[in-house]
């Protein structure tokens, strides 16, 4: 199975996906003036400082983040997510990088709310203390999945709801399965957006055949594969699975991810995949 704690891999090539599809999907909310919800089932610290010693012990960030932010051809559709990057490294020097939560705050206004959810007690003070002014956030050190299920269907009728657990355990998978079912029988409208590592590639195909049965319409899956598959340890690619996407997701998607492969590959056989798993 996979060990991933967000600060030993914070701006790798699978937060370069999950923030980019994140940023998209909040700015084709944002296209609409009313307020919406960003829940977040595993917030993470918020922000990530790359020159501390779990920011260098693997820093994955190098063939992350580091290998695009300065490119000199960045496609325009990822400027929301590149301007962070630049406004909290003003200098230059990468070294701060937002987690999921704070790249949401950053991008929405301060008219909607963020629901955020973590259980480590490091990465909880962490959160806490990253947004201690924000009245429009609450922060609770509780299991994700019952705090999402326990605020749906949100008062606005608007939300993202990303969930990225750590996967070290193979009963996750079916956690995440069991969860989704709960959270769309009581708000089938939101946007829901998963993470997964490509680690097993029976198990990913597994996963998305059961969101296939969920009876759920409407699911995208978006797949960067950066090597080709293997059975050793680590991660050889990652994924987002988006329940309800915005409508231009897909097509956004077709036009940066080659561009996104191309930089971040580590191999020749380096795949993309951008799929209706199930259509609306």
């Amino acid at each position: 199975m996979l060990s991933y704690r967000h600060s030993f891999h914070a701006g790798n090539f699978a937060d370069v996906l999950k923030h980019t599809v994140q940023t998209l999907i909040i700015q084709a909310l944002k296209q609409k003036s009313k307020p919406f919800v960003f829940c977040d089932t595993h917030a993470g610290a918020g922000r990530y400082d790359l020159t501390t010693e779990a920011g260098q012990k693997i820093a994955e960030y190098k063939q992350g983040i580091e290998t695009i932010w300065l490119q000199n051809d960045i496609p325009e559709i990822l400027d929301p997510y590149i301007n962070l990057i630049k406004e909290l490294n003003p200098n230059r020097q990468l070294i701060n990088y937002p987690g999921s939560p704070l790249i949401a705050d950053m991008l929405m206004h301060r008219n909607n709310r963020l629901e955020l959810s973590e259980l480590h007690p490091t990465d909880f003070m962490w959160l806490k203390q990253e947004f201690k002014e924000a009245k429009n956030i609450n922060i609770v050190q509780k299991d994700g999945y019952k705090h999402l299920i326990s605020k749906l269907p949100p008062i606005q009728r608007r939300a993202l709801i990303l969930i990225d657990p750590p996967y070290e355990l193979k009963t996750e998978y079916d956690d995440v399965i069991k969860n989704i079912k709960l959270a769309y029988r009581k708000f089938s409208t939101g946007i829901y957006a998963i993470w997964y590592p490509v680690v097993s590639r029976q198990q990913v195909e597994d996963f998305s055949s059961q969101f296939k049965n969920t009876g759920i319409k409407n699911i995208l899956r978006i797949e960067m594969c950066i090597k080709p598959d293997n059975e050793e340890y680590g991660m050889t690619g990652t994924g987002m699975i988006i329940i309800n996407p915005p409508w231009k997701l897909k097509e956004q998607m077709q036009s940066i991810l080659p561009w996104l492969l191309k930089h971040l590959k580590q191999d020749d056989s380096a795949t993309i995949k951008i799929e209706a798993l199930v259509h609306e």
